[in-house]
């Protein structure tokens, strides 16, 4: 049997379909921001990341039909107000796109680790390459903007070191020592995603109609700043640079661009991939004080999200994933 011509595993329409949902979702924000932006070569990017979106979502579309899935609904027109006023500023704008580049990053390297199919493969192989091409655009505009913020610079030793004491663990009371550059690597990514967040639920807090989903926006925006606050000060101690926040970047605009829907589905998606990256920086930590903040920012991860799916399933935003068949229901006498 041809390799292309084997069925879809759990796995992989389970990465289709995800990619699908989240890159519709991220579609329409590209959309609405390329629709506000003033910087000619920041627009210029967005436009490259749109047209390469539309290249994959045909391919994903083309694999799910193909066996036979119905192809999510995610997100269309409908979720996006042309004529909103500007809510974000270019700047953020740019930074947006380079954090989500970094999402996609982790998506398509992990949809390839469980990909089987030759052809679904070579498509999460080219994903990789556009993002990473993404990737190197938002950076490259970004530092020659002087607006990418680098993380703290270290000096070299002489010679390799061995750990020689148990209070290399210990970040309590002043007695750890401080922090290693592997370390680092998940502080400042951490305190880089929480910053945006943080500005995206008081952008979407200022603009949604509805109470129950303010009080969920501020409530993440409450649980980012904590755990931006714990981060940086961790980083601070021993005197290193902390990234600048983007509140700034945001307007006083009450005219929402978004429904509220997608809103939600963002803000969500933001706090079930913090689980991810805080999980990776808890495995990565050797400081006692430095496991202890993230075990608390991914229990209150865990908190928002199961609001967050609350208020979905009460609006009936959630699409269901594809299931595994019921062998007891279709055993049933007919």
């Amino acid at each position: 049997m041809e390799n292309d011509n084997l069925k879809l595993t759990s796995s992989e329409i389970g990465t289709l379909w995800g990619e699908y949902v989240n890159g519709t979702m991220a579609e329409i924000v590209n959309r609405y921001m390329i629709s506000i932006l003033e910087d000619e070569s920041i627009k210029k990017v967005f436009e490259i990341a749109i047209e390469t979106w539309e290249k994959q979502k045909k391919q994903i579309v083309s694999f799910i039909e193909k066996d036979g899935f119905p192809v999510p609904i995610g997100f269309t027109e409908s979720d996006l107000k042309k004529s909103a006023e500007r809510l974000f500023s270019d700047t953020f704008c740019l930074n947006y796109l380079h954090i989500m580049t970094i999402h996609g990053l982790l998506g398509h390297t992990t949809a390839l680790s469980v990909s089987v199919r030759k052809d679904i493969r070579e498509f999460y192989n080219s994903c990789d390459n556009d993002a990473k091409r993404m990737y190197d655009l938002t950076i490259e505009l970004l530092l020659k903007q002087g607006k990418f913020q680098r993380d703290p610079y270290f000096y070299p030793n002489e010679s390799p070191e061995f750990i020689s004491t148990k209070d290399f663990i210990d970040g309590f009371f002043g007695k750890g020592r401080l922090l290693s550059a592997t370390e680092i690597i998940s502080i400042s990514l951490n305190i880089k995603k929480g910053i945006m967040a943080k500005a995206l639920s008081i952008g979407f807090s200022q603009v949604t109609e509805s109470k129950e989903i303010r009080k969920f926006f501020e409530e993440l925006e409450k649980a980012a700043d904590e755990n931006l606050q714990t981060l940086s000060k961790i980083m601070q101690k021993d005197n290193l640079p902390v990234p600048m926040s983007w509140e700034s970047e945001v307007t006083t605009s009450k005219d929402s661009p978004f429904s509220d829907k997608l809103m939600l589905y963002h803000m969500g998606f933001l706090a079930q991939t913090a689980q991810v990256y805080y999980g990776t920086g808890l495995a990565g930590a050797m400081r006692t004080d430095l496991a202890v903040a993230y075990e608390k920012a991914i229990i209150k991860s865990l908190r928002i999200t199961k609001n967050w799916f609350d208020i979905m399933v009460k609006n009936k935003w959630l699409e269901q994933p594809p299931l595994a068949p019921n062998r007891k229901e279709l055993a049933q006498d007919k």
